[in-house]
C-alpha cells in the first residue's frame, strides 16, 4: 500500500488491481447495508465509515484484506473471528479465501450499537 493521500473511497479503491477493487466494493457495501447512516471517509489513509464516531476501517494489502472494527468489535466476536489472523483491533481476511460477510454485518451492527449507546451517556 504506497502513502498516497486519498480523498475519497472511490480513489482508493480504484488505485487497486480489478479482483480487489471487486472484494473492496462488496465490503463496502456490506457495510454501507450494515451502516446505513455512517458516513464515509479517509481516516489514517484508509475507507472508514463514522457514525458518533468511526465505526470501522477497511483496506487491502499485500495477501489480506484488513478490517478494523476497534478492539471491542474484535473482542465481541472473538470466537467467530478465531479462524483468522486478529491483534487488539484488527482482523485480516486472506485474499485467498472467501471474505465471511455475514459476520462482518454482525460486527458492523454491533459496532453501530455501540456507537449510538455511547452517544445517549
Amino acid at each position: 500500500m504506497e502513502d498516497k493521500k486519498y480523498t475519497n473511497i472511490d480513489e482508493y479503491v480504484s488505485s487497486f488491481p480489478t479482483d480487489i477493487q471487486k472484494i473492496l466494493q462488496n465490503l463496502r457495501q456490506v457495510i454501507h447495508a450494515a451502516a446505513p447512516e455512517a458516513q464515509e471517509v479517509i481516516s489514517y489513509s484508509m475507507p472508514a465509515f463514522k457514525l458518533n464516531g468511526i465505526l470501522v476501517y477497511f483496506a487491502a494489502f499485500k495477501d489480506h484484506i484488513g478490517f478494523f472494527p476497534t478492539s471491542s468489535g474484535v473482542a465481541a466476536f472473538q470466537k467467530e473471528l478465531s479462524p483468522f489472523d486478529t491483534s487488539k483491533g484488527t482482523v485480516r481476511f486472506p485474499l485467498d479465501k472467501s471474505i465471511p460477510f455475514d459476520l462482518i454485518t454482525k460486527i458492523v451492527k454491533f459496532r453501530v450499537q455501540e456507537n449510538l449507546n455511547k452517544k445517549k451517556k
